[in-house]
């Protein structure tokens, strides 16, 4: 025996709820054994202060194993029998982490052959992720699903029966917002929602019927005990003020002194390298089978590295990794339960817990250590609670290889706090698991940003491009028109030189800019506020290098202002013909949930890019999203199974003339000051570029940072001429969304069948060379050979610009009636070089 003071355990004759219930009138009532399940506590947590502490878990109250164990797996016995032996075989088990990983596994166990999945924490690079969804209420809320086979969630009309698996059923809004998320992608006939306690309120009671109906499946729910938390007015603040009280009246207690600290020894489990660690990326039956014919050997070899006086000892497993201490445990209760030896199970935690030392409270120790598995969110404290003090002879720690770190071996590290109270410490370390179909991912590059890469804040844009500004690309306007019409090159091969407006064209810039600010402020105003509606609460914006840009820029400028909301905004190349850039898409897809993102551009002509935008969506995700072949430099990879990474292809735009989408500003045809410009009005950035001698398959598409031209950027300029309009249109904003919002915004294709007339009555038979609207006609004189300009008649100043480029190339003007557009750019349909202008005559010094 160790020698050490032990507690005893009491008698159940208080309640571990009974000290938070007299000072903050929390009441817990339920069926007979509720109060057995649980005990009340308080944590440090903005959202919610009481926790329910389960004694039946093995999270934050040690309990022998056999009973934790048995918990789950009663209750998938019992979900084996609402479904039968056929059904239950084909389910599959779902649970939550990090609390209820364990939970759901026994639960698994409990239906015998069904397959197990939980959430997690920790991202595992080069493994798709298969859905992600928040925790509201919880301290750390992201959680994946990166399931090992991508066939693990499918629905469909003959898909399984999906068991969610959690420790309470409290709101329900996080599985509920589950099966929504999954059912929309995955739908399926039927789902059983599995609690050890349902804790709902009546009126969250009858959320779950009307649920069922609304997706159109059947919800069962199974749980051990019921009951409800009655919540006094004011609990939240009074709960926090009681936590910060106590925390200071025990920072100021001198600590215990420690006599001694018990050595530690690493002891070989010999785990089956077959078996995964626990269900982070999927447990089957077979592991299942693998895993019992391998427990008994490695708890014999447990038993074996422990003192021979030990009465008592701990499994302490280590946050999501709660299944295999847990099957340990039970293993080693067997063989040290002959001897009449005792054996507790509970597991670290990232959840922060008021600890009272108090019969009356659930929570009377807590060991606080340094995260030791460099989590992703970064470093933090981690705890484990109801150990010191415990009487424990031995401790069993046990975590993957991924945190047996040097921070779990520190001085002030988990060994070292649980060596201090107790007299021995045996270190068990599982291998951690990794998919061994997936190819090692390559290293993705990093956005560029301001100053280094282009004139804006570096806040306000990560460019997920690659910086080609020492390479040679542009070429003469005429030569490119050859080569692309002949089928020699394409578009996005080379770039036109750099258009350098002359001082008229820069006052008529100037003058446009003050005239029009306040209707681009509007509009920027209604389109943002349409995304965060029907996409927030807090959207991704990926703009279309490089028209969307400034409109991205604008936009997380309205949500800052407006809002406090700090977006965060990347900029993206789509290529017409070439389809978008698979690089930046898997790298948002790991670095953002896809389903947050929103595409961005400046304004639509005949929807091209629109059309672009759907159809390289669906073929990146057909390709297996991130975790799927890049493909040639630029494409979207070979088709293949779907994968529900879950981009959604629709765009936002501050202009909607050619009625392409059903998010925008405006669909009225006006002057875009950012459309008169190239890059100096987008950052000094040039048009994206794509050739194969210079993008591999693992890089961003390139573009040219213009340094030498910062004399002439105006892009600050048209940034602030336009966000000095926001409080003054934003009432006119808030009008406008609303009527859009309730409005039918369908798109009605209007300006792509104009285009098709277009095209076949000035016999051009190419869409590709027609170009509508302020903005397009803008790009065709400033980088294209323009043919001639179609004009609305009585346009207005809108087009003074267009009318001035015009002039300077030689081109004519056309005056037309039945324009969806206010103007529209022909480029000319035979071309050769020298054939630019009606006359077939280069214009000099344009």
């Amino acid at each position: 025996m160790s020698g050490r003071v032990r507690r005893e355990e009491a008698v159940d004759v208080v309640w571990s709820g009974d000290w938070v219930a007299e000072r903050l009138g929390v009441a817990l009532e339920g069926d007979g054994e509720l109060q057995e399940l649980l005990g009340l506590a308080l944590r440090r947590n903005p959202k919610r202060a009481h926790l329910l502490v389960s004694n039946v878990l093995g999270k934050h109250v040690p309990q022998r194993p056999s009973v934790v164990y048995g918990a789950g797996y009663g209750l998938g016995e019992r979900v084996r029998a609402l479904l039968g032996a056929d059904d239950a075989r084909r389910a599959v088990v779902l649970g939550y982490a990090e609390t209820a990983t364990g939970l759901g596994h026994a639960v698994a166990d409990g239906l015998r052959d069904a397959p197990y999945l939980h959430s997690t924490r920790r991202p595992v690079a080069g493994v798709a992720q298969a859905g992600g969804f928040e925790e509201a209420h919880s301290h750390a809320t992201s959680h994946l699903l990166l399931p090992e086979d991508p066939e693990l969630l499918a629905g469909g009309a003959e898909a399984s029966t999906l068991v969610l698996v959690d420790d309470e059923f409290s709101t329900g809004n996080t599985v509920l917002n589950t099966i929504r998320a999954l059912h929309a992608s995955h739908p399926r006939e039927r789902y059983v929602i599995v609690a050890l306690v349902d804790m709902r309120s009546a009126g969250d009671r009858d959320r779950l019927t009307a649920f069922a109906a609304e997706i159109g499946a059947r919800v069962d729910l199974v749980t051990r005990s019921s009951g409800t938390v009655t919540l006094p007015e004011g609990v939240l603040e009074r709960g926090q003020a009681l936590v910060a009280a106590q925390e200071a009246e025990q920072a100021g207690r001198a600590g215990e002194a420690v006599e001694g600290v018990a050595p530690v020894t690493r002891v070989a489990l010999d785990w089956p390298p077959e078996v995964p660690d626990g269900g982070r990326h999927g447990f089957t039956p077979a592991h299942r089978a693998t895993l019992e014919a391998a427990l008994p050997g490695m708890a014999e070899r447990i038993a074996g590295a422990l003192d021979s006086d030990v009465r008592r000892v701990l499994v302490l497993g280590f946050e999501e990794l709660m299944y295999a201490p847990l099957r340990l445990g039970t293993a080693l209760e067997a063989v040290l339960g002959e001897g009449g030896a005792e054996v507790r199970y509970s597991t670290t935690t990232r959840s922060p817990v008021l600890a009272v030392d108090d019969p009356g409270y659930a929570i009377r120790t807590r060991l606080v250590f340094p995260a030791h598995d460099d989590p992703a969110d970064g470093p933090g404290d981690r705890y484990a609670y109801n150990v010191a003090g415990a009487g424990f002879d031995a401790v069993v720690a046990v975590v993957d290889s991924t945190a047996d770190t040097p921070e779990l071996h520190a001085p002030d590290g988990l060994l070292a706090r649980l060596a201090a109270h107790t007299g021995q410490v045996l270190l068990a370390v599982v291998p951690s698991y990794t998919p061994t179909p997936l190819q090692e991912p390559a290293v993705l590059p990093e956005p560029l940003r301001g100053p280094d890469f282009s004139s804006y804040a570096p806040e306000d844009v990560g460019w997920l491009l690659q910086d080609l500004s020492h390479t040679e690309l542009e070429a003469p306007t005429e030569e490119r028109e050859e080569a692309i019409q002949s089928g020699g090159a394409h578009y996005a091969e080379s770039l036109p030189v750099e258009y350098q407006p002359s001082a008229e064209y820069q006052a008529l810039f100037t003058a446009a800019l003050d005239a029009s600010a306040a209707r681009i402020a509007r509009a920027v105003g209604t389109v943002t506020e349409t995304v965060l509606a029907e996409r927030g609460p807090r959207p991704v914006l990926v703009s279309l290098a490089r028209a969307g840009t400034p409109v991205g820029v604008l936009m997380r400028h309205w949500a800052r202002h407006r809002h406090g909301l700090d977006l965060p905004h990347y900029a993206i190349s789509i290529v017409r013909g070439r389809g978008i850039d698979a690089t930046a898409l898997r790298w948002l897809a790991a670095h953002h949930d896809p389903a947050d993102v929103v595409f961005v551009d400046g304004w639509t002509g005949k929807g091209a890019i629109t059309r672009e935008l759907a159809a390289a969506i669906e073929e990146f995700e057909a390709s297996g999203g991130p975790g799927g072949s890049a493909g040639p430099a630029g494409s979207a990879g070979p088709a293949g199974s779907a994968s529900p990474v879950g981009f959604n292809p629709e765009i936002a735009v501050l202009a909607d003339p050619g009625g392409c989408v059903r998010t925008y500003g405006t669909r009225e045809d006006f002057l875009i000051p950012s459309a008169c410009l190239n890059s100096t009005v987008s950052g000094l950035i040039s048009r994206t570029v794509l050739r194969a001698d210079l993008v591999g398959p693992d890089d961003f598409h390139g573009a040219k940072f213009y340094r030498e031209l910062a004399g002439s950027d105006v892009s600050g300029d048209f940034l602030a001429a336009v966000t000095a309009r926001f409080d003054e249109v934003a009432e006119q904003v808030e009008a406008e969304t609303k009527e859009l919002l309730a409005a039918d915004r369908a798109p009605t294709w209007e300006g792509w069948a104009a285009v098709e007339r277009i095209s076949e009555e000035y016999g051009i038979h190419d869409v590709n060379l027609v170009k509508p609207g302020v903005g397009e006609t803008t790009r065709v004189l400033l980088r294209r050979v323009p043919w001639k300009i179609l004009a609305k008649r009585e346009a207005g100043p809108d087009l003074t610009h267009i009318r001035l480029l015009a002039g300077q190339r030689g081109v004519p003007v056309e005056e037309v009636d039945d324009l969806p557009y206010s103007c529209v750019g022909l480029i000319h349909p035979r071309f050769t070089r020298g054939a630019t202008g009606a006359d077939g005559k280069a214009v000099q010094g344009a």
